[in-house]
Protein backbone atom coordinates (compact mmCIF):
# COMPACT_ATOMS: atom_id res chain seq x y z
CA UNK A 1 0.00 0.00 0.00
CA UNK A 2 2.97 2.66 0.86
CA UNK A 3 4.41 2.06 -2.86
CA UNK A 4 0.97 2.94 -4.35
CA UNK A 5 1.14 6.15 -2.40
CA UNK A 6 4.63 7.11 -3.35
CA UNK A 7 3.63 6.02 -6.91
CA UNK A 8 1.01 8.34 -6.68
CA UNK A 9 1.85 11.48 -4.75
CA UNK A 10 5.35 11.60 -7.17
CA UNK A 11 2.70 11.07 -10.59
CA UNK A 12 0.47 13.74 -8.88
CA UNK A 13 3.65 15.83 -7.97
CA UNK A 14 5.12 15.25 -12.06
CA UNK A 15 1.58 16.49 -13.35
CA UNK A 16 0.76 19.97 -10.99
CA UNK A 17 4.43 21.11 -12.14
CA UNK A 18 3.94 20.43 -15.97
CA UNK A 19 0.45 21.91 -15.37
CA UNK A 20 1.77 24.85 -13.93
CA UNK A 21 4.62 25.39 -16.04
CA UNK A 22 2.28 24.86 -19.39
CA UNK A 23 0.06 27.54 -17.40
CA UNK A 24 2.13 30.16 -16.62
CA UNK A 25 5.78 29.99 -19.12
CA UNK A 26 4.89 30.29 -22.90
CA UNK A 27 6.76 27.69 -24.71
CA UNK A 28 10.52 28.18 -24.96
CA UNK A 29 10.27 31.04 -23.04
CA UNK A 30 13.60 30.58 -20.48
CA UNK A 31 13.13 32.46 -16.68
CA UNK A 32 16.62 32.56 -15.16
CA UNK A 33 16.63 30.87 -11.17
CA UNK A 34 20.21 30.74 -10.54
CA UNK A 35 22.35 32.90 -12.82
CA UNK A 36 24.36 30.72 -15.32
CA UNK A 37 23.26 27.87 -13.35
CA UNK A 38 19.62 27.06 -13.26
CA UNK A 39 16.86 28.10 -15.46
CA UNK A 40 13.01 27.43 -15.97
CA UNK A 41 12.63 26.46 -19.31
CA UNK A 42 9.19 25.21 -21.29
CA UNK A 43 9.92 22.67 -23.95
CA UNK A 44 7.92 20.06 -25.46
CA UNK A 45 9.44 16.54 -25.93
CA UNK A 46 8.09 14.25 -28.52
CA UNK A 47 11.35 11.72 -27.86
CA UNK A 48 12.65 10.21 -24.80
CA UNK A 49 15.69 11.18 -22.53
CA UNK A 50 17.54 13.49 -24.72
CA UNK A 51 15.12 13.97 -27.23
CA UNK A 52 16.17 10.44 -28.43
CA UNK A 53 13.69 8.82 -30.41
CA UNK A 54 11.66 11.56 -31.38
CA UNK A 55 7.85 11.03 -32.96
CA UNK A 56 8.27 7.67 -31.02
CA UNK A 57 4.92 8.20 -29.19
CA UNK A 58 3.26 4.84 -29.33
CA UNK A 59 6.28 2.48 -29.15
CA UNK A 60 6.79 5.00 -25.54
CA UNK A 61 3.19 4.24 -24.80
CA UNK A 62 3.76 0.26 -25.28
CA UNK A 63 6.94 0.07 -23.67
CA UNK A 64 5.74 2.14 -20.56
CA UNK A 65 2.73 -0.55 -19.91
CA UNK A 66 4.47 -3.25 -20.32
CA UNK A 67 7.85 -2.47 -18.18
CA UNK A 68 4.75 -0.59 -15.86
CA UNK A 69 3.12 -4.14 -15.35
CA UNK A 70 6.66 -6.05 -14.48
CA UNK A 71 7.37 -3.16 -12.12
CA UNK A 72 4.33 -3.82 -10.23
CA UNK A 73 5.07 -7.58 -10.32
CA UNK A 74 8.55 -6.77 -8.98
CA UNK A 75 7.18 -4.65 -5.90
CA UNK A 76 4.21 -7.70 -4.84
CA UNK A 77 6.49 -10.25 -5.31
CA UNK A 78 9.69 -8.77 -3.42
CA UNK A 79 9.98 -8.19 -0.23
CA UNK A 80 12.61 -5.99 0.02
CA UNK A 81 11.52 -2.48 0.99
CA UNK A 82 14.48 -0.65 -0.67
CA UNK A 83 13.84 -2.51 -4.07
CA UNK A 84 10.28 -1.55 -3.73
CA UNK A 85 10.85 1.85 -3.08
CA UNK A 86 13.29 2.23 -6.12
CA UNK A 87 10.85 0.63 -8.12
CA UNK A 88 7.90 2.98 -6.92
CA UNK A 89 10.30 6.08 -7.38
CA UNK A 90 10.82 4.34 -10.99
CA UNK A 91 7.33 4.18 -11.52
CA UNK A 92 5.27 6.82 -10.41
CA UNK A 93 8.15 9.00 -13.36
CA UNK A 94 7.16 6.66 -15.88
CA UNK A 95 3.38 6.84 -15.67
CA UNK A 96 4.00 11.41 -15.01
CA UNK A 97 5.33 10.94 -18.70
CA UNK A 98 2.81 7.81 -19.77
CA UNK A 99 0.25 10.62 -18.80
CA UNK A 100 1.83 13.61 -21.09
CA UNK A 101 2.21 10.94 -24.47
CA UNK A 102 -1.20 9.42 -23.99
CA UNK A 103 -2.80 13.16 -23.56
CA UNK A 104 -0.99 15.00 -25.73
CA UNK A 105 1.56 13.41 -27.64
CA UNK A 106 4.70 14.77 -25.89
CA UNK A 107 6.23 15.45 -22.73
CA UNK A 108 6.32 18.67 -21.02
CA UNK A 109 10.09 19.28 -19.36
CA UNK A 110 11.67 22.43 -17.67
CA UNK A 111 14.39 21.73 -15.16
CA UNK A 112 17.28 23.33 -17.01
CA UNK A 113 20.89 23.02 -15.99
CA UNK A 114 24.08 24.76 -17.12
CA UNK A 115 26.67 22.74 -15.07
CA UNK A 116 30.56 23.60 -16.37
CA UNK A 117 29.26 25.50 -18.98
CA UNK A 118 27.27 22.47 -20.71
CA UNK A 119 23.53 23.14 -21.72
CA UNK A 120 22.51 19.81 -19.57
CA UNK A 121 19.37 18.61 -21.40
CA UNK A 122 16.05 20.03 -20.04
CA UNK A 123 14.06 17.49 -17.79
CA UNK A 124 11.24 17.55 -15.34
CA UNK A 125 9.93 16.01 -12.25
CA UNK A 126 9.37 12.40 -13.78
CA UNK A 127 12.35 12.41 -15.22
CA UNK A 128 14.04 12.93 -12.42
CA UNK A 129 12.10 10.33 -10.58
CA UNK A 130 13.32 7.80 -13.09
CA UNK A 131 16.86 8.59 -13.07
CA UNK A 132 16.83 8.83 -8.60
CA UNK A 133 15.12 5.54 -9.20
CA UNK A 134 17.27 3.90 -11.53
CA UNK A 135 20.15 4.87 -9.04
CA UNK A 136 18.52 3.42 -6.02
CA UNK A 137 18.09 0.12 -7.81
CA UNK A 138 22.01 -0.08 -8.96
CA UNK A 139 22.45 0.15 -5.54
CA UNK A 140 20.19 -2.40 -4.67
CA UNK A 141 21.44 -4.93 -7.39
CA UNK A 142 25.52 -4.12 -6.24
CA UNK A 143 25.26 -3.88 -2.88
CA UNK A 144 22.18 -5.22 -1.11
CA UNK A 145 20.68 -7.70 -3.01
CA UNK A 146 22.27 -11.65 -2.60
CA UNK A 147 21.34 -14.70 -4.93
CA UNK A 148 19.27 -17.32 -3.93
CA UNK A 149 21.71 -19.89 -4.12
CA UNK A 150 24.34 -17.39 -1.57
CA UNK A 151 22.21 -18.11 1.72
CA UNK A 152 22.12 -21.75 1.07
CA UNK A 153 26.09 -21.37 0.40
CA UNK A 154 26.76 -19.48 3.12
CA UNK A 155 24.37 -22.03 5.39
CA UNK A 156 26.52 -25.35 4.49
CA UNK A 157 29.65 -23.23 5.07
CA UNK A 158 28.44 -22.86 8.63
CA UNK A 159 27.36 -26.39 9.42
CA UNK A 160 30.32 -27.91 8.17
CA UNK A 161 31.95 -25.21 10.07
CA UNK A 162 30.36 -26.14 13.21
CA UNK A 163 30.24 -30.26 12.69
CA UNK A 164 34.01 -30.25 11.93
CA UNK A 165 34.99 -27.60 14.88
CA UNK A 166 36.69 -25.34 12.50
CA UNK A 167 35.98 -21.34 11.94
CA UNK A 168 35.79 -20.79 7.99
CA UNK A 169 34.86 -17.45 8.84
Amino acid sequence: MLWAIIVAVLFVLDQITKTYVKTNLPLGQSNEVIKDFFYFTHVENTGAAFGILKNGRYFFIVLTIIISLVLVYIIVKNKSAFLRLSISIVLGGALGNFMDRLLYGKVTDFFDFYIFGYDYPVFNVADACINIGTILLFIYIIFIYKEPGDEKTENSVKSLSSETGDNLH
